[in-house]
């Protein structure tokens, strides 16, 4: 499996067979001065209905999927959960589905704009986790402490960092140095793609930080 880091909070994930799942694509000038995401894919994944995460037009081809619920695209098994994107149940700025999906005997999980930690049943629901796509800026979704917590609920083998401050997103939100620094296990890499793979995946917990490809 391949794991594009395309910038904010969108990813390209390619399985082994070639299916492509797309996540979250982004508009641009709304605080966001990457290139533009120009994809084609199968499946596509949008965890809220806001514009730095809904450009559902950048993406060709790829059957949307917004809801919550259970379903089988291109033999891959998706789960939406419903979560709040903010710490008040969702009150200020309404609720985001996760999504955790089956690749290539890997489970991975996109928690969106999640504005809080995760409840025992939304942990439920989620199940085991290999791989995680977390957002660590704040402001807008959970910060450098609260991801943390996050991680240590869920427990994953790989932790991504996403929706995080960079010399393209004018957002306030902070660097992914906030949520790195004093931790273990920290692999940061100058490319935004890597390869990651059952049978090769770390013995203990991994961050790994990405270099946004649409930069």
């Amino acid at each position: 499996m391949k794991v594009r880091y395309l910038a904010h909070s969108s990813f390209v994930i390619t399985s082994e067979k070639g299916t492509k799942i797309v996540i979250d694509p982004y508009n641009q000038g709304i605080g966001l001065q990457y290139a533009p995401v120009n994809e084609t894919a199968d499946i596509l994944l949008i965890t809220h209905d806001h514009p730095d995460h809904n450009n559902t037009a950048a993406v060709k081809g790829a059957q949307v999927i917004k809801e919550a619920g259970s379903r089988e695209v291109k033999g891959i098994k998706i789960k939406g959960i419903p979560a709040p994107h903010d710490d008040q149940g969702g009150k200020e700025r309404g609720n985001i589905i996760i999504y955790s999906f089956l690749v290539d005997n890997l489970r991975l999980c996109h928690v969106g704009d999640l504005g809080a930690a995760l409840t025992s049943k939304q942990l439920e629901e989620i199940g085991p986790v290999d791989v995680l796509f977390i957002p660590v800026g704040g402001f807008f979704t959970i910060d450098a402490p609260a991801a943390t917590k996050v991680c240590d609920q869920i427990k994953p083998r790989i932790i991504i960092p996403m929706h995080y401050k960079t010399p393209k997103a004018d957002y306030p939100i902070k660097g992914v140095e906030e949520f790195t620094k004093g931790k273990k296990g920290v692999r940061q890499i100058d490319s935004g793609e890597s390869e990651i793979l059952a049978n090769k995946m770390p013995a203990t917990a991994e961050i790994l930080v990405l270099k946004p490809a649409l930069l």
